[in-house]
């Protein structure tokens, strides 16, 4: 009797922290405005509703996918392009994220007065960018995530 109230009481204790940490991090992402930018250059306002059941869907999936180990049996190829596709989504979600972040900060403006930078900004935006783009392909390529 005793154990089961403790398994109980174990379970609603992380159930709950992990609610907290869950809705931190999306408003946080909310907040930093990575939603409504997307939602706003993507001209689909009348969709907000399937975008909170995506984000929500994506939140538990992830979480998931995270603690389980689930075999997903397609085979070699369609396996990679499984990958690619979610490697394009989620480096897509990080640079929006970044991109938001940065703006929030107002960093690209200060970082553009210390330089003394009057024009050209959109190619060190470029440049830092492939640059990560080079040097991720690098490290997969090159076997060093392995």
């Amino acid at each position: 009797m005793l154990r089961s109230w403790k398994l109980c009481a174990l379970f609603l204790s992380g159930l709950s922290a992990g609610g907290i940490v869950a809705a931190g991090i999306f408003a946080f992402l909310a907040i930093i405005g990575v939603f409504p930018r997307l939602v706003g250059k993507t001209k689909t306002r009348n969709h907000i509703l399937l975008y909170e059941t995506l984000i929500i869907l994506g939140g538990i999936l992830g979480n998931l996918l995270d603690l389980y180990e689930f075999l997903i049996p397609v085979g070699e190829f369609p396996g990679h392009v499984l990958l690619l596709i979610f490697g394009v989504a989620a480096g897509v979600f990080v640079g929006c994220l970044v991109m938001s972040l940065a703006e929030t900060l107002n960093a690209l403006p200060v970082l553009a007065r210390r330089i003394h930078l009057a024009v050209g900004l959109q190619y060190i935006i470029l440049a830092v960018a492939l640059g990560k783009l080079v040097g991720s392909l690098w490290y997969f390529l090159a076997g060093m995530g392995n």
